[in-house]
């Protein structure tokens, strides 16, 4: 079975997602910055770990260069690498805004960018991005809100250019999701009404399987109630 590539892997929603695809027998490359956590991912059988700077061009390019060393076949990417930080208009500076574009936009091209020829070779496959439920509606913190908003615009018009590869792109978008992280500051009404990591990884999962074939440039809301 072809591998899904997983980028922030090593996270709350990665881990989920990461999982999901085990379960079904698929094999993972899961992609994320160096450390502890990516370290305990790879030692899981049937995943195979790659350290990388997502949002630098060059080094994403360099850890295909990786993927394709291993005996497995990439037939999916997964986009999740990202970050947020708070801010409104006020507070936004370019430190901040250059972090996010780069983390949040920059990371999903540029594993889009390296992936493509490889899944067109293979005669296709699937690429599920994520944005954000503020993305596309609702008050939200400016730099992120707008990082989040160029990652579905850039999963319609990959949609489009990559179609003749029968690469199918679609994006989903969370809300508030019921990570630990965000346990910190959630309160139990929020708590209650967070979406778990695992219910968004079998919505990612089924986009990148047969079943969805016919589904691509979508924008997938997988907020529930948050």
């Amino acid at each position: 079975m072809d591998a899904a590539i997983v980028t922030g892997a090593a996270g709350a929603l990665g881990h989920a997602v990461v999982a999901e695809f085990r379960a079904a027998g698929r094999p993972v490359v899961a992609l994320d910055r160096p450390g502890e956590r990516l370290e305990k991912l790879g030692a899981q059988d049937g995943v195979h770990a790659v350290p990388v700077d997502l949002a630098d061009r060059a080094a994403v390019h360099a850890a295909f260069a990786e993927v394709d060393a291993l005996p497995v076949t990439p037939g999916a990417l997964v986009a999740l690498a990202g970050g947020f930080v708070p801010g409104n208009l006020a507070e936004v500076d370019e430190e901040q805004l250059d972090g996010l574009w780069r983390s949040n936009f920059g990371s999903a091209l540029w594993a889009a960018q390296a992936v493509a020829p490889r899944l067109a070779a293979r005669g296709g496959g699937a690429i599920v991005t994520v944005g954000s439920r503020t993305a596309v509606s609702g008050a939200a913190t400016v730099a992120h809100a707008t990082s989040k908003a160029a990652v579905v615009r850039l999963t319609t018009l990959l949609a489009e250019e990559l179609r003749a590869d029968r690469i199918r792109v679609n994006a989903v978008l969370p809300s508030t999701i019921d990570t630990p992280a965000n346990r910190t500051w959630m309160t139990p009404k929020q708590v209650e009404r967070a979406v778990a990591p695992e219910a968004i990884a079998k919505v990612i999962a089924f986009l990148c399987g047969p079943d969805a074939a016919p589904i691509s440039g979508a924008a997938i809301p997988v907020y529930g109630d948050a």
